[in-house]
This record gives C-alpha cells, structure tokens and sequence, in this order.
C-alpha cells in the first residue's frame, strides 16, 4: 500500500504528468526545512564532540603523568613538572558560588519589580541600562572591581569580621584581591543576564493570571508573588542556568581580582585562583609539553565540571516539576 503522502502527490497531479524526480521532491519546501534545521541541529553535536576530543587528546601527556591524582593534588610547579588541579577547581567553586548567592535574589527581585510592581517611564529606562551593562567588556568590569569594589571592602572588612568573625569565612588578613571580590564581581557581571530573561519571561505571563488573582482579592504583591513568578519558574530557572555558566567560564573580570594564587583557603578574604584564569595566564608561557598538557587538561575539567553542575540543576528542576505536577 503506497503512503498517504505519496497518494497526495499523486493526486495533486494534472492527469498524465509524470512523476516528479527525486532530486525535485528532495528541495521541496517542506524536506528542504526539514533537512536544513537537521544540520543546523548535528552541528551543534559536532561542534561539542569535536572540542571534547580537541581537549581529551591534548591531555593526553598530563593524564597518563597524574591520572586521577590531577583531581585532588594541591602542587602546581611548571620548574618541577608537579601540576594539580585542586586549588583551581576550589577557587573557581566558590567564586562561582558567591556570584549566585549573591546575584540570584538581586537579580530575581529586580526583575519581579522591574515587570510587575514599577511604573512603565521607570521600568523602562532601568531595563535599557541593565541591557546596557550586559554588553559591558569584562576587561571594564575588572577594571570596576579592582578601582570600586576592593575599596569598598577594604572599608567593609572590620565590620564584617566584627560581626562574622567567628566563621572561618570571614577571618584572616585581607590584601584587597580576594575569592570575595572576586565573587562579588561576578555577581555584578551575572546581573544582567538574569533581570533581562527573567523580566521578560514574566511580562510574558497571561493577564488572564493576573486579572483572575486580583478579582479574588489578593494584593498586588499576592498576585506576583503566588501566581506570576510561579507561573515563570521555568523561565527565571533558565536565566539562572545561563549566568551560572556565565560564572563558571568567566575568565578576564576574576583574574584582574581574585589574587591568581594557587592556594585552597578556608577564607574568603585570601587570594585564590580559577580555572578560566590559570589557563590565561600562563598558556602563552607554556614551554614544555607536559606544562601545556596539564593547561588543556585543566580545560577539560572545566568543561566537565560545567556540564555536571548544569546537569544536576536540571535534575533538580525536574523533580521539582515533578513532585508539583503530583
């Protein structure tokens, strides 16, 4: 029995004409999209395969010298050929994670005020300046960081080591560049790419939502608060995602002000160093091939550990989504 779409061309037809070539049938409109949007869609795999093995073969020297040991060792010396990860994955960790803790709730509550509880005139000109400030180089935010923000911590530090000194966090001599400056630039650098997404995810919340809130009495906050931003929880879920990558791989901002020093510390007033920066820094001086190994190898980490974080926030939204499905 021939197909419904072969029964369908038939019929369309003039009698007596001949069947159209392949070749014809094949850059029809509809094959033609079809094929089009399926190589555009492989390139993305492609591209993504082909820099997991770029980087996988380039480690190859660094992982048969350290193997797993690469992981958790703390030694870095290019002179004595010792190279460990340890230090790098921590001050990328926790710079990373000071951003969000930081720049998730400013972010999100800018975004909520900036769509649902702002006047328009003002809303507006404060959405055009956030967008302003996202196509900021990172090089300037640097800049901003080391000429703005280590001051203002340099005046912050007694009061917050009279108030959190008794966490290991909060102890130790303070130098100016530091995991907490560096965290704090990159919450600024994040800002942005939360308020944008997530204000327009929830301007593009159904007014029937809203209109059906209020008519049952609740506040304007009520509204917001109950039934627009859980009804965009995916959406200011997904701004989220996109800073934290953001974060993970931002590179020029951290190291003009996290201190570059190869160290794990219970502080956040010590100098640390991040993945994105050891690899700036010191790639151009890479003489040896095991030095330059145990650099690509730190990109594959970076890449890998990128992908698990991001994995296990999308594991985390799904059973959440689950569980409030049920």
């Amino acid at each position: 029995m021939r197909p419904a779409s072969a029964i369908a061309d038939a019929d369309a037809r003039p009698p007596g004409a001949m069947p159209r070539p392949a070749l014809q049938r094949l850059l029809s409109g509809d094959r033609m999209a079809h094929l089009l949007t399926l190589l555009c869609a492989a390139s993305v795999v492609v591209v993504t395969m082909a820099l997991v093995w770029e980087l996988y073969a380039g480690s190859g020297p660094s992982r048969r010298q350290f193997g797993l040991r690469f992981l958790v060792s703390s030694d870095w010396d290019p002179v004595a050929g010792q190279f460990g990860a340890a230090p790098f994955i921590y001050g990328t960790v926790v710079t990373t994670a000071l951003a969000m803790l930081i720049g998730v709730p400013l972010g999100v509550g800018a975004a909520i005020f900036l769509a649902e509880l702002a006047p328009p005139g003002i809303s507006s000109a404060l959405t055009f300046l956030i967008e302003l400030l996202a196509a900021v180089p990172s090089v300037i935010i640097g800049l901003l960081g080391i000429f703005v923000v280590i001051p203002i911590l340099r005046d912050a530090v007694p009061f917050l080591r009279a108030a959190l000194g008794w966490m290991p966090l909060f102890q130790g001599p303070f130098y100016g560049v530091s995991l907490l400056a560096a965290g704090i630039v990159l919450s600024i650098m994040i800002l942005p790419f939360i308020i944008s997404i997530s204000r327009e995810v929830i301007l593009a919340v159904p007014a029937e939502q809203r209109e059906a809130a209020l008519a049952l009495g609740a506040t304007r906050w009520e509204m917001t608060w109950d039934i627009v931003v859980p009804y965009a929880k995916k959406g200011i879920i997904g701004s989220i995602f996109l800073a934290l990558a953001r974060s993970l791989g931002e590179t020029m901002a951290v190291t003009m002000v996290v201190g570059n020093t190869p160290q794990i510390a219970s502080s956040l007033f010590a100098p640390g160093y991040s993945i994105a920066a050891v690899i700036a820094n010191e790639f151009a001086e890479a003489t040896g091939a095991l030095y330059q190994s145990a650099l690509i190898e730190l990109g594959l980490v970076l890449f890998g550990l990128t992908m698990a974080i991001n994995a296990a926030a999308r594991l985390l939204v799904l059973s959440t989504a689950g569980k409030g499905g049920a």
